[in-house]
């Protein structure tokens, strides 16, 4: 096998499902251990989105460390780092939850930066969304397993379970981690990094975010859809309760499934040609505001939208975040692309973090069917940004 399905790409794609298999089962775990304490949404809201909100704040220092110290070498520490916080879920509560999904986001910046820039600047262009799709399903595929796991280690109690998970996936993650290689000596990769300290430039370069008309929407409708998307991860599980027959492992894993069969199914269909498909992308933003809207209605209608909801969000998913990220690995500067993309990443992250923290306050306010509908209105909006882009966007190509 060759590109992006050569042997040192499916080891980066075997660390990066490790890696995020802590986080299929915390996403659970969090929140019913949280409400099982009597904390409110908002608290919970604060503590899930504490991880990306720390992984947006890092972001700018990541490259540049990255590229001093090498990086083998800071993926070792960090591996080591986030070793040491999933066992602080086991011995530790609400407190300690929040401290330790501060130091999962520390080493989120710096492993996805390494890997996925790594991805970009080693493959050719035709390529570059296999291997994105590649990296964002396997970050996906540990939700198939983990929201199961995670419910039947809280409905029988066997919290000593929950300890031993999480020493084992320190481990594994460790263990394939430390025999991970990492070849940035492409001639792109050094354009990319080694003209100036990334953390500084992203730094400089954040009025980008408006002044880049490519960047400013791409951003836009990623910080919206992760909005929903945090919301979802955040409040499922204790949404899922209030519906009859309903199951947030079901809705997680049924969501996390299709998700995976999508980026198989239509991987070669996400464009890779660096233009900008509105109508591609209308299309994505309204499957997405079709399920959280099913997913309000859930409530009062019956459990085959709430199932229905995962289906779309699932599709959703797996469309959005490799079209968007391949479309700016070609439109933007290459003497500013890996900054420009950390950028757009730091909005991603931003988006599932306030999906937690906003979402967790109108919760508390209204309803979880409310939240929901709330997230239904913010993805028909994505719809017209979408369409936006077509007319004002000048010398790219509308399809």
């Amino acid at each position: 096998m060759k590109g992006a399905f050569a042997w040192p790409f499916l080891r980066l794609y075997l660390l990066t499902l490790f890696y995020f298999s802590g986080n299929s089962i915390l996403n659970v775990m969090i929140p019913l251990k949280g409400e099982a304490l009597g904390a409110s949404n908002t608290t919970i809201g604060v503590i899930m989105g504490a991880y990306l909100f720390t992984t947006m704040l890092l972001r700018p220092w990541a490259g540049g460390l990255i590229q001093r110290h090498g990086p083998i070498k800071v993926l070792r520490v960090i591996l080591v780092v986030n070793g040491v916080a999933l066992v602080m879920y086991a011995f530790t509560g609400l407190g300690g939850y929040f401290v330790a999904r501060v130091l999962q986001g520390v080493c989120t910046a710096f492993f996805s930066m390494a890997l996925q820039l790594g991805i970009i600047d080693a493959l050719p262009e035709k390529n570059r969304s296999q291997g994105i799709s590649m990296y964002s399903l396997c970050s996906y595929l540990p939700g198939m397993i983990g929201p199961l796991l995670a419910i039947g280690i809280w409905q029988t109690g066997e919290m000593n379970m929950f300890t031993a998970v999480m020493i084992a996936i320190a481990v594994l993650t460790g263990a394939v981690g430390y025999t991970a290689e990492m070849d940035r000596n492409s001639d792109e990769a050094k354009g990319g990094t080694e003209q100036r300290n990334q953390g500084t430039a992203m730094l400089q370069s954040i009025s980008q975010l408006v002044k880049n008309p490519h960047l400013f929407k791409s951003s836009i409708l990623m910080l919206g859809a992760s909005v929903i998307f945090g919301a979802v991860t955040a409040f499922i599980p204790l949404y899922a309760s209030q519906i009859e027959s309903g199951s947030a492992a079901a809705y997680l894993m049924l969501q996390a499934a299709v998700v995976v069969a999508a980026r198989f199914v239509l991987m070669k269909k996400i464009p890779s040609d660096g233009k900008w498909h509105s109508f591609f992308m209308m299309g994505t933003m309204l499957l997405l505001a079709a399920a959280s809207l099913s997913v309000s209605f859930a409530a009062t209608v019956g459990v085959v939208l709430f199932y229905a909801g995962a289906v779309l969000m699932g599709v959703a998913q797996a469309l959005l975040y490799p079209t968007l990220t391949t479309y700016l690995s070609f439109v933007l500067p290459k003497e500013d692309r890996n900054v420009l993309i950390g950028l757009f990443i730091a909005m991603a992250d931003l988006g599932v973090s306030l999906g937690g923290i906003v979402m967790g306050p109108v919760a508390d306010l209204t309803s979880y069917s409310t939240m929901f509908m709330l997230c239904a209105i913010l993805g028909a909006v994505m719809m017209l940004v979408s369409y936006y882009q077509r007319s004002l966007s000048t010398g790219m190509k509308a399809g």
